[in-house]
């Protein structure tokens, strides 16, 4: 009979496009088990996740938000209703495991399962660890990281360095490149920036693109700029005609947009660079603001101490962005430098490393 895991967590693809590889791989190791997503209502995991092909609950459940709103009042009663929903939940579907990836849905569904002596496993993606998983860390069997020094917040004796998750398709970007010319429609035999804001999109890195479009025009330079879909109305008018820019909401061949970068201009958010880990690419980091404790600025200072990357702060970013993006540009040298030193980075078998702890965890 096969088992049964549940994979909760989930409000950012950063979180999500993990969880869907780790169960994908739990499958390929054992076809017979049987996986139930929990995520939290409203978020993208309620789209993404049935699209993968997997079912999901969802749990009435968000964070606290930094200001005194009435969503912070509401945080006490979503937690109980949560706590409850949890329970319902794992009283129907019996998980043999469950498995928290962050986000606030992970919270209660964990919660719930290590109360009744169900085995848990959290993986903490980015290099400072969330508050989701500070607080489930206590009762977890065990903590999947990517970075180093993680004992800072979880026990030592659970911690076992996997690694990050990223979706197949990027592992091999040999031949790749003439393809990926033809699918952007771009020039062969121009450098090749690229510009990733995530799927909602980058305020920062659109308005640096647009403070230095003479720059652009002026050199031998094309670009893909994935704008974002909060962002794609207000500045794909401002290049139109402008063949050598390619603009658009998102980028859905990822693996092509890497294969024919030379340089990445790109948040620091943990599957970004994961990715980038593995594609072995020169990349220019510009951490968002906007997040819990800074925790992309710890990301990219991470890369940026053993020279793998390059660090550029959002409030520094429209006057020095493009400017550096272009010095780069011109450094082959610097380029495969970087490239080197992120590659060893990596870890292809993340996915797979963490699907095995997950089974390991279930008694036979």
């Amino acid at each position: 009979m096969g088992k049964r895991i549940i994979i909760s967590g989930g409000g950012t693809g950063g979180h999500i496009y993990p969880a869907i590889a780790i169960a994908k791989a739990i499958q390929e190791i054992a076809p017979s088990t049987e996986i139930l997503f929990v995520g939290a209502k409203g978020k993208m995991e309620m789209e993404k996740v049935p699209k993968a092909g997997y079912p999901i609950k969802g749990l009435w459940i968000s964070g606290l938000q930094r200001k005194i709103t009435f969503k912070n009042l509401l945080f006490p009663l979503k937690v109980i209703v949560s706590l409850f929903k949890a329970r319902q939940i794992i009283r129907s579907f019996k998980p043999d495991a469950a498995v928290g990836v962050g986000g606030y849905a992970s919270g209660p569904l964990l919660k719930v399962a290590g109360q009744k002596g169900i085995p848990s496993l959290v993986q903490e993606q980015n290099s400072y660890a969330g508050m989701t998983n500070k607080w489930l860390a206590k009762n977890a069997t065990k903590i999947c990281v990517a970075y180093d020094h993680m004992d800072r917040f979880f026990p030592k004796e659970k911690i076992i360095m996997t690694g990050n998750p990223v979706r197949k398709d990027i592992l091999n970007l040999e031949g790749k490149r003439e393809e990926a010319y033809a699918h952007f429609g771009l020039d062969p035999n121009k450098k090749t920036l690229v510009i990733l804001g995530g799927s909602l999109g980058a305020r920062t890195l659109n308005e640096s693109m647009i403070a230095n479009l003479k720059k652009i025009n002026g050199e031998e330079v094309q670009v893909l700029w994935q704008a974002g879909k909060l962002y794609i109305e207000e500045f794909e008018p401002q290049v139109k005609g402008l063949g050598h820019i390619k603009i658009s909401a998102f980028v859905y061949r990822m693996d092509l947009a890497y294969a024919l970068a030379d340089v990445l201009l790109c948040r620091a958010g943990a599957l970004t660079i994961s990715e980038l880990c593995l594609v072995g690419k020169a990349a220019i980091l510009i951490p968002s603001p906007n997040v819990a404790e800074d925790h992309q600025t710890a990301n990219a200072k991470a890369l940026v101490d053993v020279g793998a990357a390059i660090l550029v702060k959002d409030v520094d970013a429209r006057k020095e962005l493009i400017d550096q993006a272009l010095l780069l540009l011109e450094d082959k040298d610097q380029q495969q430098k970087l490239g080197s030193a992120i590659l060893k980075l990596g870890r292809p078998d993340a996915s797979k490393t963490i699907a095995m702890e997950v089974l390991n965890m279930i008694k036979v």
